[in-house]
This record gives structure tokens, sequence and C-alpha cells, in this order.
């Protein structure tokens, strides 16, 4: 059916591209073994390292984040590895289920789903493991499914003052570029990324960015692979090249991504994202309903996942908004399936964005006989008014 108007694409990811992005991808396909390949393989690869915030490698995969979660975990362990695991929510347990396929043993921390990881439990499995048997430490930065953030420097603490050796893994596929992160300055052995979501790129290009201890670990991992090798990788990267077929035209598009974001200045991405995250909040609790994450210091700035009234559907609600108002919102995932509704608030996105998004949730609690309280956007409103000078004195810095 023909719907007028543009789509409100309001899901934690894939989002919205720039049209800048999209046209420095709308270039003829190059030579991937020519010398101007190489420069554009260099400048990617350098330029990448800046959101990251490491001056380490960071390799770039033509896949999904599930495949750079599979690379972290291939290159530097061996089957039947211990690895702890915090069960933050949806993504969290299928990395979970992908280090069994692997062959590695994981002990599991279990949450509600609606806090970042366990940050004490953590600290004590680590104490716990006298003998290392605990090879690495796997958390999910921001837990898409979930909007819960996951204070990683606390958990690199907890390995220090357990004098724990094993490697620190990160998840950062939904708060790279929408969210402060620090791979050098937080002790993070893999970082785990994806191109969908704060890089404001379409799916396809995933990312390890790895220390010299989880070099050192791969030289010695007994896993079996091949597509992920590190050390192929890198020695093709030298020069700007890979060892196969890489995704060109994403590549362009990266480079063009990560210059939007430094031309804002990645300070001022971050609190753009904080800046709508709580707007969006003050909305939901004027609407009466309930955020899925109910530990302020676990907000998301990517996204606010909210549970719906009992007896009431969030795939119902959810099945009016994008018929009726062509708005696309986030399903629940997992345990949370149909039980809560994702509002996507992170990458090319301003304040009419937002109001335009919230409007669009109002009007369909209202059209889908959801039980609510009017005036959530007007909340909303307010607080982006209220803050709005702040915004232009750090645009004009």
């Amino acid at each position: 059916m023909f719907k007028p108007g543009r789509h409100f694409l309001q899901i934690p990811g894939p989002t919205n591209v720039p049209d800048d992005v999209l046209r420095a991808m709308d270039q003829p396909t190059m030579d991937h073994r020519s010398p101007e390949f190489g420069v554009l393989g260099l400048r990617a690869l350098s330029s990448i390292k800046t959101v990251f915030k490491t001056a380490g490698d960071v390799i770039i995969y033509p896949a999904s984040g599930t495949g750079a979660w599979e690379a972290a975990l291939a290159n530097t362990l061996s089957p039947g590895d211990k690895v702890l695991m915090c069960e933050t929510g949806q993504f969290a347990s299928l990395w979970r289920k992908l280090a069994l396929r692997l062959g590695l043993e994981p002990q599991v921390i279990e949450t509600d789903w609606r806090t970042g990881a366990d940050v004490a439990a953590i600290a004590a499995a680590l104490q716990a493991d006298t003998g290392h048997r605990i090879k690495a430490v796997c958390v999910v930065h921001n837990e898409t499914s979930t909007g819960c953030t996951s204070d990683i420097k606390a958990v690199r603490a907890a390995l220090g003052n357990a004098e724990h050796p094993a490697l620190l893994m990160v998840d950062v596929i939904s708060s790279l570029g929408s969210i402060d992160y620090r791979h050098d300055d937080w002790g993070v052995d893999v970082t785990v990324g994806g191109s969908q979501k704060g890089l404001m790129l379409p799916p396809g290009l995933s990312f390890n960015a790895v220390s010299t201890k989880a070099r050192a670990a791969a030289a010695k991992g007994s896993m079996r692979h091949s597509y992920w090798n590190w050390e192929e990788m890198l020695k093709a990267n030298s020069t700007g090249f890979f060892p196969y077929t890489p995704a060109t035209n994403l590549l362009y598009g990266l480079v063009a991504a990560v210059d939007r974001l430094h031309a804002e200045g990645l300070d001022t991405v971050f609190a753009r994202h904080q800046r709508h995250a709580e707007a969006t909040r003050r909305a939901v609790r004027a609407w009466g309903l309930e955020v899925l994450c109910r530990t302020p210091e676990h907000y998301s700035g990517a996204l606010t996942a909210v549970l719906m009234p009992d007896g009431h559907s969030a795939d119902a609600f959810r099945k009016v908004v994008h018929q009726q108002l062509n708005m696309s919102l986030g399903n629940g995932l997992g345990r949370l399936a149909d039980r809560v509704f994702r509002i996507g608030h992170l990458g090319d996105f301003n304040d009419l964005m937002l109001a335009g998004t919230l409007s669009g949730v109002e009007m369909g609690l209202k059209l889908a006989g959801v039980p609510h309280q009017s005036g959530g956007l007007q909340a909303a409103l307010e607080y982006l008014t209220d803050t709005a000078s702040g915004v232009c004195d750090a645009q004009a810095a």
C-alpha cells in the first residue's frame, strides 16, 4: 500500500543513513587491489580507531556484529576454555549461545534484564577463580534489547582488584558512536562493533579492536578458524588492503561517517544522545508507562525500552503504529517478546525527529487503545526547549 511522506525508522538499528554518507557510498566499484584502494583502506582503518578511542589495531570484517563476536572468541581462546558472561539481555544471551557452539564453557551471571552488568557478581566470580580457569570476561556495553548500559570501567577494576589475567571483551555494537566508550583507557582487550547503529551506516561492517594482550593470546589459542584470522588481516591491513574482497563502498561510507562524527565532536554526539534519551524517558513517565531499565545509572542514551501495561500486546501496538503512522518501533526480544517496544534515538537524529517520533508513539497509544495519560510529548518538548540553550552553546564552541 502506498504511504505518502517519509518512513520513520525508529528501531534501535539499523538506523537512518545520512544523505552525505549515502552519497559517499554512491561511487563506482573500485579495484580492491589498486593503489587507490590502499589509500582508502588506510584512511578507513585509521579513522575508525578514533571512535574506539584506541591507538591499537582495529580489524574490519565484511560481516554483521555476530561475525565480530565469533572473531573475538575464535582468535583468542581454545576449546574448553571457560568464559564469564553476564546475561543482561537477548544479545548477551546470543553471545553465550555462540560461545557454546564454539566449544567454550560459559559461566553465566543471570540478571532480570532490567539493569546493566552485575559488577559485584563479576568481581565475586573472579575472586573465587583462584585457578584462573576463566580466560575471558564478556560484557555487552549497551544491551540493545533492554536499553541498559553497563559500567565497563568498573568491570576492568574488578579484574584488576582480583589480579585476574582474563581477557576483557566488550560488545559495543549499539554504543559505538552514540555512548562514550574508551577501549584503551578502560583496558579492554577485544571490542566488538558494528556499522549499522551509531556509525550511521547500513549493515555489513563489523569490527574487532584488539589489545597487545589479545594478540598474544591469539598466538596461543587453538580454536580452528580461517576467515576470522586476525594476523592475516593485520598483515594485509598494514598497506591498506584486505586478504579477501572487502566491502569497498561501505568503506567509503565509513570514512564519511567518522568525518561526520568528528565534525559534530564526539563529546557533543554523546551529550546529544543522552539529552534525547532523557526527553524520551520523561515522555514515557508522563504517559504513565514504565521504562524497562530500572536503574538510572544504567540508562541507555541510544534507545529506550518501554513496558506495556498488563494485558496489552506490544506487537499489536507496533502494528498499528506501522500501518497507520508509517513508523517502525523496535520489538521485544527473547523473554521480552510482546512485552516491550523499543524507541531508537541514536545515529543521525535531532530534536524535531525525536518530536515526530514521540508524537507517533502518543498517537499510536490512543489508536491502539493502550491505557495511558496524555502529555508525554509535551513533557519531552518542555525538556528539549529548556535544554536547547546548552546545545547552542556547545555547537558554538
